[in-house]
């Protein structure tokens, strides 16, 4: 229920330059956070060393462009308004080593993979950030980065794949098995340690 479709599409990004218009400067931004982030991911996937080696260098680059608090928040929806703040503090916890986890358990498929960026543009979410993503001996694939500075700082919010939301269809999933659980948050956290501790 919880392992395939977080952004772990984020350990997929190889960088190569481009040029962008000027009258693109706000989106320019926005692709070059995508590209630079790709950039540093593939590094560290691609570099020598030990698995735990490159969890660690992976964990603070994460934490740091991914809004990961912002999508536990999105993914959890509607329930969010009856779980109290211990369940949400709890979840948010849980939904990062959730995150993190999908993402380690992936490293070694991403290792080879290039990104060549392609059309950037706005929308109410953000910028979305066009990529052809190649692994080897795979078809390529069309991912969008959607970047939203509201904060202050850039931060990847989703990951839309071959047009589909990871977020939005991670928190239809979500909301399917809470409505089965009578909208406990309880029980969504259980399952999550489950999953952690399988």
């Amino acid at each position: 229920m919880l392992t395939r479709r977080h952004l772990l599409t984020l350990t997929a990004a190889a960088a190569t330059a481009f040029v962008v218009p000027r009258a693109w400067a706000q989106s320019f931004d926005a692709t070059s956070f995508v590209v630079s982030l790709g950039n540093s991911l593939t590094q560290i996937v691609n570099s020598p060393g030990a698995y735990e080696d490159k969890k660690q260098r992976l964990v603070p680059l994460i934490e740091k462009d991914v809004d990961v608090d912002g999508i536990a928040r999105f993914c959890l929806g509607r329930f969010s308004r009856t779980a109290t703040p211990q369940q949400v503090q709890e979840y948010t916890r849980l939904f990062h080593q959730v995150l993190l986890n999908n993402i380690f358990g992936k490293i070694g498929q991403y290792e080879g993979v290039t990104f060549k960026p392609t059309t950037t543009t706005q929308s109410e979410e953000g910028a979305l950030v066009g990529t052809l993503i190649q692994r080897p001996n795979q078809q390529p694939n069309n991912v969008q980065w959607v970047v939203n500075s509201a904060g202050g700082q850039p931060k990847i919010i989703d990951v839309k794949a071959e047009g589909t939301s990871l977020r939005l269809t991670q928190r239809n999933d979500y909301a399917s098995y809470l409505s089965q659980n009578g909208g406990n948050v309880d029980a969504l956290i259980t399952a999550m340690k489950r999953q952690l501790a399988s």
